[in-house]
């Protein structure tokens, strides 16, 4: 039996459709790419200027809206967006790779401007000393990412607080995330502070180093259509931990829970650092949850601190799992 996803809102489809629609060859000129500088590596489009440096075509940007279309390659580069509206484009997705140089100590992309679109890109290695290395650093505004990877590093994706932004992830995949070594707490594959609307689709995470595989402190957490493959995870908790309660939606699902464990008690945790958001209008169905081969326990699927919830709908569960359980 398959449930109904809540659709996007006109603004946000628009956004993502159009980044996803980047990957084709058509969405990229690169005919008149490869016209006029056969040689750079980062070409901003609407001008055709090339350039050596990441960094150096986002300040060409500015505060305007602009395109990077970055030729494949592996790159030991970083930039920082502090304005405007800037799309991070690969031109053959997945062969564009940032490998563990971060800027401010924080990630490959940080980003604080009006907002930003990445598509095609990898992402791997990213480690700094407090253990929040990431992909991305989201400091304000809206993200929108598709088809992209992020593995072996501290974290994929780390946001600040925008209670106004918007943050949507669709068809990519967080791989070896997470560490629990800093003595400032956990990093986990993606962690959100407290933005406005969280929506992950069609993506993957898998094999995590500790941690959540989701963090969201957001008001509003839309998870669908995803899958969590914690059968060879290392020291990871839960699967999805909203810490402060959200309402939206987790529909569709597939959840596997691994040997490995810092905590087993449960894959979805909602409210278990307090009651923030009223999670009376959290959606919980459709999924389908089950233990690792070889892994014999018993666990919670979803465990509710802040009891608004009042149950959860129809999911797949092992005979192992107690549905949905209020934690007092």
């Amino acid at each position: 039996m398959t449930h109904a996803v809540r659709p996007l809102s006109p603004r946000l489809s628009l956004r993502l459709a159009g980044a996803v629609a980047a990957l084709a060859v058509a969405a990229v000129p690169t005919a008149t790419l490869l016209a006029q500088d056969r040689a750079a590596s980062f070409t901003v489009v609407e001008t055709g200027r090339g350039y050596d440096r990441l960094q150096d075509a986002v300040n060409a940007i500015g505060g305007a809206s602009g395109t990077i279309a970055i030729a494949p390659g592996r790159y030991e580069q970083c930039a920082v967006q502090e304005a405007g509206q800037i799309s991070y484009l690969a031109t053959e997705p997945g062969s564009v790779v940032f490998d563990g140089v971060t800027c401010e100590g924080k990630a490959a992309l940080v980003l604080r401007g009006r907002s930003a679109e990445v598509a095609g890109l990898v992402f791997e290695n990213m480690r700094v000393p407090d253990y929040n290395g990431a992909g991305i650093r989201l400091e304000q505004g809206n993200l929108t990412v598709a088809q992209s990877w992020f593995r072996d590093s501290q974290q994929g994706i780390l946001t600040h607080d925008d209670p106004t932004g918007q943050l949507v992830i669709d068809r990519s995949t967080f791989t070896r995330l997470g560490t629990c070594e800093g003595s400032g707490g956990c990093a986990h594959s993606i962690y959100t502070g407290e933005y406005g609307h969280v929506r992950i689709t069609r993506s993957r995470f898998e094999e995590g180093r500790g941690g959540h595989y989701v963090k969201a402190r957001a008001i509003r957490v839309d998870i669908a259509s995803s899958s969590f493959d914690d059968a060879h995870g290392r020291g990871t908790n839960y699967m999805i931990d909203l810490p402060g309660g959200a309402s939206g939606q987790i529909s569709n699902n597939w959840f596997v829970q691994g040997q490995d464990k810092e905590n087993y008690a449960a894959f979805i945790a909602v409210a278990a650092e307090g009651r923030q958001h009223d999670s009376s209008a959290l959606s919980v169905v459709g999924n389908d949850a089950r233990f690792a081969t070889g892994v014999d326990r018993n666990s919670i699927f979803v465990a509710d601190w802040s009891g608004d919830m009042r149950g959860v709908g129809e999911n797949r569960l092992d005979r192992r799992l107690t549905g949905y359980e209020v934690i007092r």
